[in-house]
């Protein structure tokens, strides 16, 4: 049932961050409720973000279905809502209109920029949100930042924090009966991930030009080489001891290389590294390094990931409605989390919703039609 059993959140549909909080709530064993624009796109089975959700179509534009919704919202504790500033108010649907309905609920808002701010008011994606908090200039080579693909400000700096907000607000929401609204910026989320590299920052541990630095790819013993087949490794023994397993898995002598400590010395250290992993393919170092403390492990496509052993023994990884997906996680010894079934159409379960909020046929009727 997973340990978010018996929580109910309703989900206004989305894209990126909100889809995959809401996600991440449902795999733990929250009932989700998605509620989708009556038109659009059919919803795809095979989204990983809509798994575990029951969907429920309704016009926002009409009055009864604000009305509707809100009646959901009386017996929630969450709400997730991914729209500009503003949006949700205009629509009847604000914090302060939920909230007087019902005083536990614990209002989870989703956006780049935050409900306030300068910018807050305009457009945005990933790659703008981690711009301005540090990220994304401390992120690619030495002559330009490359994007991390939407990971730093949608899923970890937006999605996942916001999960982890809704999560301490229901928590309070349980000891006080006090709800609240959480504001999660993806920008000031991409920020708070910075968080140790800033620290470092201030130590005077970080600080050279980008792709100079300990995890940037600057030093020889933290970065990505490549084998003899054009595949590659991802090496990162920073540790003395584990740097010694390193060279002995290359056969090499630390006597015979620069030392690994001298900043100017890295790069005919990372060449020296570099010559000798490429003189072997890439199947040949993982049975060299396996079992080791060396920190190596290969560098996996998409189609390669689920099928690697480790992977395959816990089970990381499971196909669902002809897709190959993440499983749930963190792992849970006493509530397991599991996935729910696949992410349904749009509207599907807006009937068997709005009957076990009690909800009159005639009233179903009048919101959904025959559906």
């Amino acid at each position: 049932m997973g340990p978010l059993a018996g929580l109910r959140v309703i989900e206004f549909a989305g894209i990126g961050p909100g889809p995959f909080c809401g996600m991440l709530l449902a795999d733990m064993g929250a009932e989700v409720i998605r509620i989708d624009r009556p038109e659009g796109p059919p919803g795809s089975p095979g989204d990983p973000t809509g798994r575990g959700k029951r969907s429920l179509a309704l016009d926002l534009k009409r009055p009864a279905a604000v009305a509707a919704a809100l009646r959901l919202i009386e017996s929630a504790d969450g709400l997730i809502e991914g729209f500009r500033p503003g949006v949700m108010e205009r629509l009847g649907l604000g914090p302060e209109v939920c909230l007087a309905r019902n005083p536990r609920l614990v209002y989870g808002r989703i956006t780049g920029w935050g409900q306030g701010g300068p910018r807050a008011a305009t457009a945005g994606h990933d790659i703008t949100y981690i711009a301005i908090s540090g990220a994304l200039g401390a992120i690619g080579t030495a002559e330009s930042p490359l994007p991390p693909l939407n990971l730093v400000g949608d899923y970890g700096g937006g999605g996942m924090l916001l999960a982890l907000g809704m999560l301490a607000a229901l928590l309070h929401a349980r000891r006080s009966g006090e709800g609240q609204v959480v504001d999660a910026a993806m920008s000031e989320g991409a920020a708070l991930l910075m968080a140790p590299i800033y620290g470092l920052r201030a130590a005077g541990r970080w600080g050279g030009p980008r792709g100079s630095n300990l995890l940037d790819g600057g030093a020889p013993f933290y970065g990505v080489y490549r084998c003899a087949d054009g595949l590659h490794l991802a090496v990162g023994p920073i540790e003395d001891a584990f740097f010694a397993a390193f060279l002995e898995g290359l056969g090499l002598a630390a006597a015979d290389l620069p030392p690994r400590h001298d900043r100017a010395l890295w790069p005919a250290l990372r060449a020296r590294i570099a010559a000798r992993i490429a003189m072997r393919e890439r199947a040949y170092w993982l049975a060299r390094f396996a079992g080791s403390d060396a920190c190596v492990a290969p560098v996996l496509d998409m189609a390669e990931a689920p099928q690697e052993p480790h992977n395959r023994a816990r089970g990381s990884f499971f196909e669902q409605a002809g897709v190959i997906q993440p499983a749930p996680a963190p792992r849970f010894s006493a509530t397991p989390s599991a996935p729910g079934g696949p992410a349904p159409q749009r509207g599907a379960d807006g009937r068997a919703v709005l009957a076990a909020a009690g909800f009159t046929e005639a009233e179903i009727a009048a919101l959904i039609g025959g559906a």
